[in-house]
């Protein structure tokens, strides 16, 4: 008896250690990371994530997109898929090249299908699509990496195709097989990364993945999962292929698709589902060596 209970003893003192080193969602800070928030603007369509242009943000849903104004929070237009429609599950968005590029899947579809689909900023018409079909892995988010990556991404496309450990998973697939793919201007796959399990282990307690991904301050990729308030930081590995998680820092949006703002660098755009509200924030690094 007294060896078990010095056992249990042992085993409550190592449970105590793990709490003081991982706290709780939303109180895990990297020293020198730092998000704080500007304002918030509501909108009904802020359910999937947003997009930002110069004077516009756009709310994205499953099947609708709003186009507000960035001062005063303005609705100026929509875009309304319908609930049979051919588009079921907008994941993310962004703004290039004068488009508003949104992912696309069939979530919680199995087998699971993904595609690009393109609007016109300024009407909100759907003008393009490009179509994945079937993937290893949902499509969630995407973006291109800045020059200064890694060879094997720089300046491509980085694309997130996630896998679940709830209703949408595939036979024999939980969310430790979402994998990071680099493509090439004709959607090709050139390369592929694992997020690390120790990253997962933080976010993925429901059966969910990295819901948002996007080039940030210092080239870094900054990932949200699905349910916690907290933004990740990685980067790619000199060898391997598994991304090295590198920062934490607390923020408002309980994961989902996020968007940086092209004109105004360190700005963070992003939502709160439950409230649909879309959040203007800023996020302050430390200097990069």
């Amino acid at each position: 008896m007294r060896l078990v209970a010095v056992l249990l003893a042992c085993s409550a003192a190592v449970l105590a250690a793990d709490e003081k080193i991982t706290p709780p969602i939303g109180q895990l800070t990297t020293p020198g990371w730092a998000y704080t928030e500007v304002r918030r603007f509501k909108a009904p369509e802020a359910g999937q994530g947003v997009a930002v242009d110069q004077d516009h943000f756009y709310a994205i849903n499953n099947h609708t997109i709003g186009k507000y104004m960035k001062k005063t929070g303005e609705r100026v237009a929509g875009w309304e898929g319908g609930a049979g429609g051919e588009i079921i599950h907008l994941n993310a968005g962004f703004i290039r090249d004068g488009k508003l590029f949104t992912i696309h899947s069939n979530y919680p579809g199995v087998p699971m299908l993904s595609s690009l689909e393109i609007f016109d900023p300024s009407t909100l018409k759907h003008i393009g699509t490009h179509s994945f079909g079937r993937m290893d892995g949902s499509f969630t988010w995407l973006d291109r990496a800045p020059r200064t990556a890694t060879p094997a991404a720089a300046g491509k496309w980085i694309a997130c195709f996630v896998h679940y450990g709830n209703r949408a998973a595939e036979p024999n697939r939980d969310a430790t097989w979402t994998q990071i793919l680099a493509l090439d201007a004709e959607w090709r796959r050139t390369a592929g990364w694992a997020l690390p399990p120790d990253l997962f282990a933080r976010f993925g307690g429901r059966g969910y993945s990295a819901s948002g991904g996007a080039f940030g301050p210092g080239g870094y990729l900054y990932l949200s999962g699905h349910d916690n308030t907290e933004l990740y930081v990685v980067d790619f590995p000199k060898a391997g292929s598994v991304l090295k998680w590198i920062a934490t820092m607390p923020f408002p949006s309980e994961g989902q698709a996020f968007c940086w703002d092209p004109h105004e660098p360190g700005i963070l755009w992003s939502i709160i589902k439950k409230t649909k509200e879309v959040i203007r924030g800023r996020v302050s690094i430390p200097q990069r060596n």
